[in-house]
């Protein structure tokens, strides 16, 4: 029986001095070269020196459990990082202390690679067993890529911002749905296209909104690796050349306004569309949306039903 749920994201510096030793975490052996990583920690400088993911995070955690208070589900809900404080060594040794015993584990992040799934399950595993027999189990939620409340709760927010085009403008503006760049070799062994493909097309389905397109951002990785693209600055460029006025763009590969959104959308990709001559409009994550928060109650309700 479930007795908890673990909330599992990625984890960000929350003050100036947590930079590079968050940065130092996230890219150990991966063979990113050190310009790259300092480029990086100048990111997070621009975007006021940390990052908004954990404060998002526990919002996130905090709604879900007034939502499933509300529906008579009486469940603590906690927060495990990968790369960052609270890193799920110690959620997970806090929850051992509170006697739970099998939690479900909610992974936040919309798309499957081994990147995006399969580490945060790999290290669930490792740290149960730093902590030994007495640890939870962790069992996790189905993908929700597909999910009907999360596909609400992008396209409200795409919504939005298509409503700061001039009206006449709007039928043709087009939606850029972006997602985090992977390795092609990753892509291929992952339903990590096709879970965005269809992601993306749900939610322009959910607007009536006829025409749309794919792009991705944020690459981060060995500069030799062939990586997925278009690239959302190249596709800005197109878009501009095809005589586009406008674009909303929607990150609907992350859940929270951290600085893959803060930084590589509203600062570089902004930045491109003002070159470009494009007025630049781009949608919220789903943050703590109440249609998320929705889908995170359900997935709950599926994992106490079994399901």
């Amino acid at each position: 029986m479930i007795d908890a749920v673990l909330l599992i994201a990625f984890g960000g510096p929350t003050r100036p001095e947590e930079i590079r030793p968050f940065l130092v975490n996230v890219t150990r052996g991966r063979g990113i070269p050190s310009e790259r990583v300092e480029e990086v920690a100048r990111h997070y400088e621009r975007i006021r020196g940390a990052s908004p993911l954990n404060e998002l995070t526990f919002k996130q955690a905090a709604a879900l459990s007034a939502r499933l208070e509300r529906d008579g589900i009486a469940l603590p809900v906690f927060v495990g990082m990968r790369n960052w404080h609270p890193y799920l060594t110690d959620t997970l040794r806090e929850m051992t202390e509170k006697r739970c015993r099998r939690a479900l584990g909610i992974i936040l992040s919309s798309l499957q690679t081994e990147a995006s799934w399969e580490r945060y399950q790999e290290n669930v595993a490792e740290a149960r067993a730093k902590i030994g027999a007495d640890a939870p189990e962790v069992v996790y939620a189905a993908p929700w890529f597909d999910h009907p409340r999360f596909i609400e709760a992008v396209a409200d927010r795409a919504r939005a911002a298509l409503e700061s085009v001039p009206v006449a403008e709007r039928p043709g503006t087009p939606l850029v749905f972006t997602a985090h760049s992977v390795a092609v070799a990753m892509a291929q062994g992952s339903p990590y296209v096709q879970q965005l493909t269809l992601a993306s097309r749900l939610v322009a389905d959910c607007l009536g909104h006829g025409r749309w397109a794919i792009a991705y951002q944020s690459r981060s990785g060995n500069p030799r690796e062939p990586w997925l693209e278009p690239d959302i600055g190249e596709v800005i460029r197109e878009l501009a050349r095809d005589g586009v006025r406008d674009v909303v763009v929607v990150p609907i590969g992350f859940v929270a306004d951290h600085v893959e959104v803060l930084y590589d959308l509203d600062v570089e990709a902004r930045e491109i569309a003002g070159t470009s001559g494009v007025g630049f409009h781009r949608a919220r994550a789903v943050n703590d949306h109440p249609a998320f928060i929705a889908m995170l109650a359900d997935l709950v309700k599926r994992g106490l039903a079994g399901g």
